[in-house]
């Protein structure tokens, strides 16, 4: 295993423990304005934002390291974040540890180290003249075709029709999720190249792809936001996870030709690792607890007699998209008032 490839592994780890630990402290911020009876916006607490600090550190970390190892290793990487937000929950958020968390958490366990020792272990140098021709080959033109005819019958289906099922959503975030993939290990690979000494920063190519990557991302999560308003929290990260892994894992296949001369057992035993994941990653999230914040035990909020919680703790329109999977949090009806 070269030291590039496992460069790239270790800075996609780190990146992924930080947004669990982000993803954390902002429920934990909405919890504790809520328990206070603070009715000021969850985006004025400075717990809040450094949350949001952390969520990017943790993407900076992610998009990095595209420009280090495949696309098809990356994505599915993506689990560590759930593996470790299931943990912190536990630990400092007071959640029950159930035993579909524990079995998910092995499952998913073995899953990346199956991931991380049959991917392929080569990373190509990524360079403008290579993305270039990479962007008119044959395969991709026909796969982007597909994409664009599923993407406009998807979306024809969900804002004429009117049918919002959540396969549809989450179908439209996986379809601009493999152009995003695309988009951000070409531009992660250039800059990396760059940063080397071989300038790749004066080709169109690496301004094309800055605009699709900011494009599909920010489609992605207005699709995403509007999921979260539909669907609970518990049904969209898993399939959001499962169809993103599999889009990003064609899209790496496809554009980057990134399985090419891997033998068959690889192959087989790195779908294997992803299916792993995929069970681990849906046992995790299904039917979380709610928090009993009674028990919370990490701050001393005090009682506000008279004060009732409120429902949900994280408004719900116009909110932040890694941010929003701490809605349906519940608080617990107030206790009896104190003496006067």
């Amino acid at each position: 295993m070269n030291q590039t490839y496992l460069l790239g592994i270790i800075i996609s780890i780190c990146g992924n423990f930080l947004i669990s630990i982000s993803l954390n402290i902002q429920k934990y911020a909405h919890m504790r304005q809520s328990q206070l009876g603070d009715s000021r916006p969850y985006y004025t607490s400075v717990l809040w934002w450094s949350g949001v600090g952390l969520m990017g550190l943790g993407e900076l970390g992610n998009f990095a390291a595209y420009g280090f190892a495949p696309a098809s290793l990356i994505a599915p990487l993506g689990c560590v974040s759930v593996i470790a937000s299931a943990v912190i929950s536990v630990v400092f958020l007071k959640e029950t540890l159930r035993a579909s968390d524990v079995v998910g958490g092995a499952l998913a366990v073995v899953g990346t180290y199956l991931l991380v020792t049959f991917a392929p272990h080569t990373s190509t140098h990524i360079t403008a003249h290579l993305v270039q021709r990479y962007a008119v080959s044959w395969q991709f033109l026909i796969y982007l075709f597909l994409e664009v005819v599923v993407f406009s019958i998807l979306l024809y289906l969900y804002k004429r029709r009117n049918i919002k099922h959540i396969t549809i959503v989450m179908l439209l975030v996986a379809l601009l999720a493999s152009l995003t993939v695309i988009s951000v290990k070409a531009v992660s690979g250039m800059i990396t190249e760059s940063i080397k000494g071989d300038l790749q920063l004066t080709y169109p190519i690496f301004y094309v792809m800055v605009v699709v990557m900011v494009a599909s991302c920010a489609f992605q999560i207005k699709f995403l936001n509007q999921a979260m308003k539909m669907f609970d929290a518990t049904e969209v990260v898993p399939i959001n996870f499962v169809f993103f892994t599999a889009s990003a894992i064609t899209a790496g296949i496809v554009f980057y030709q990134e399985f090419q001369g891997l033998a068959l057992l690889n192959i087989l035993m790195f779908l294997f690792g992803c299916l792993l994941s995929f069970i681990g990653v849906f046992l995790i999230a299904r039917d979380r607890p709610k928090i009993k914040t009674e028990n919370i035990t990490f701050i001393a909020m005090g009682k506000i007699p008279g004060r009732k919680c409120k429902d949900k703790v994280q408004p719900e329109a116009k909110s932040n998209a890694y941010g929003s999977l701490a809605a349906k949090l519940m608080c617990n009806k107030p206790g009896p008032q104190d003496d006067s």
